[in-house]
Order: C-alpha cells, then sequence, then structure tokens
C-alpha cells in the first residue's frame, strides 16, 4: 500500500511539477514585460517634464530678456581649454548652469536613473549633472567624472538631440563602458525644437529588478508545489490506507483464519465495494468452517 501510495503521489507531484514550470514561465515572462514597460513609462514621464520645464525656462529667460532667441540657439561653440574630450561655451551656457541644474539632479533621486540632461540639437551638453561636474584632474577619471559643456554626436546622442518624438528609446554604449537605455524627448524653445532632454535608465539595476522578481516568483512557486506535494501524499495514504487491513483480511483468508469480526468501511467508492465483498467472503468461510466443525 506504501509504495501505492508513493507511486500515485510522484505522478501527481510530477504533473503538478508540469503545470507549475509552465505557470511560472508564462508568469515570469508577462511580469517581466510588464516591469520592462513600467521602467519605461517612468523613464518616457521624466524626458517629457524634463523637457517642457526646460523648454519653458529657456522661453521665460528670452521673454524676461535675460537671453534672446539668437543667445538660445547659439550654435557657435568656443572651445574651452585644451580638454580631451573637448569642452565648449556657448552664449547661455552660463544661465543653464543656474537655472537648470536643479531640476537635472532633481530626477537622480531615483536610483535607476544615470543621468537627466538637456542637451542641443547637435547633441551639446551645456550643464550636466552636479555628480558629473566633479573637478577636473587631467586623468582618465574625468572622463566619467567630469561630462558637462561636451558635444556628444555619437549616433545615439544625435538621434536622442534631433528626435522629435516624446519618450523615444535607444540603447545607450556609454564612453565609460556602461550600456543603458535612452529615453528622449524633444524641447522647444519659442515653438521652435531646441533640443532634448535625455534620461538615462540602468539596464544593470532594471535587470536586477527583474531578477529579484523572477527569483520572488519561482520561490512562492516552488513553497506552493511542496506543500501541494506533501498535501497529496497524506490524502492518498489517508485514502489507501484501508487497503492495507484488506490486504491482511485476503492472507488471513488464503491462510485459513476466519474470525468474526465483521468488516466494513464507511465509504461509497470501491474500497467500500471491495470491504463488503470481502465481508460477504468472510461469512461464506466462516459457515462452510463451522459446517465442517
Amino acid at each position: 500500500m506504501n509504495k501505492l501510495s508513493t507511486r500515485l503521489a510522484l505522478k501527481v507531484a510530477i504533473i503538478l511539477l508540469v503545470v507549475t514550470a509552465a505557470g511560472a514561465y508564462y508568469l515570469i515572462n508577462q511580469e517581466t514585460k510588464r516591469l520592462k514597460q513600467q521602467v519605461l513609462e517612468r523613464g518616457k514621464l521624466a524626458s517629457m517634464i524634463g523637457a517642457k520645464t526646460v523648454g519653458k525656462i529657456l522661453d521665460e529667460a528670452i521673454d524676461n530678456g535675460v537671453l534672446t532667441i539668437n543667445d538660445v540657439f547659439d550654435t557657435n561653440y568656443v572651445k574651452i581649454g585644451n580638454f580631451n574630450p573637448p569642452k565648449y561655451h556657448t552664449k547661455y551656457d552660463f544661465y543653464t548652469d543656474k537655472a537648470i541644474l536643479e531640476i537635472e539632479d532633481e530626477f537622480l533621486k531615483d536610483p535607476n536613473i544615470i543621468f537627466a540632461v538637456a542637451v542641443d540639437k547637435n547633441g551639446y551638453l551645456p550643464t550636466h549633472n552636479t555628480k558629473y561636474q566633479k573637478a577636473i584632474t587631467g586623468k582618465k577619471t574625468d572622463l566619467e567624472g567630469n561630462r558637462t559643456k561636451r558635444i556628444f554626436n555619437d549616433k545615439v546622442g544625435l538621434l536622442a538631440a534631433q528626435n522629435t518624438d516624446p519618450g523615444m528609446r535607444q540603447i545607450y554604449h556609454r564612453d565609460t563602458g556602461e550600456i543603458m537605455w535612452d529615453i528622449s524627448s524633444p524641447i522647444y524653445v519659442k515653438g521652435k525644437h531646441w533640443g532634448a532632454f535625455r534620461i538615462g535608465f540602468s539596464l544593470e539595476k532594471t535587470n536586477a529588478e527583474i531578477a529579484k522578481m523572477q527569483y520572488s516568483i519561482i520561490g512562492i512557486l516552488a513553497a506552493i508545489m511542496i506543500i501541494s506535494v506533501a498535501l497529496v501524499y497524506i490524502v492518498v495514504s489517508s485514502s489507501l490506507s484501508p487497503l492495507a487491513t484488506l490486504t491482511k483480511y485476503a492472507n488471513d483468508f488464503a491462510d485459513g483464519k476466519i474470525n468474526d469480526k465483521m468488516i466494513y468501511f464507511h465509504r461509497n467508492d470501491e474500497i467500500g465495494e471491495i470491504s463488503k465483498a470481502f465481508e460477504r467472503l468472510r461469512s461464506y468461510l466462516l459457515k462452510m468452517n463451522k459446517s465442517r466443525g
């Protein structure tokens, strides 16, 4: 009986394993897509807010006479010193250093955002986040530590800068070795396309969130699987336990051992029917023995 219950429980466990694995695969795929979409929507919204905010600030600077339209759209990049990569001044970067730096830094409160910057249509970045304006040392660390006032005219940078679609997403291989999502939205000044607001989303952190979610789902489903198999084994063992008694009766009958104890299980299933058949056999054999005695 024990072997039978074990085999039945094992078969049920295999079925549960297959069903659970299929469910886990589907659920993980759906949740992964949902999480990626959620991150992209966050990035899209952030880039749109940044673009609208910077555009409004530059509009107001023109309205207030702080800058002219020609100043804001200045592309006569004046080289600063002898840096590598080179850095440049424009007629408006002194203003963006004061007016938009704090706003850009606000986006970095999201741990998944690596950078949040405004660039003109040529990829010129007048004011980078504070964390990328560290003191220049003349060493390789400057490539990551001081990235402001550079022209990012690589393929991804130019596409982002000249993009006119809200929330355009690209894979960005940064010159520091990082790989991230670049999400950009167009900036308009006085109705004219000025550039874009770029958001850099960490793929590493996003993938870590996805992995955490996947492990969580697998852990929960594994726990459900273990509990289900244990319950199945208990139920199967309990349901088949009368077979042990019936097997003993069968062996006793074969050995000629017939007693007066009635065989009956209060069950409306096959085991109940078998017990009734055993009881009829016991009664018959008992009568036969008494008639011979």
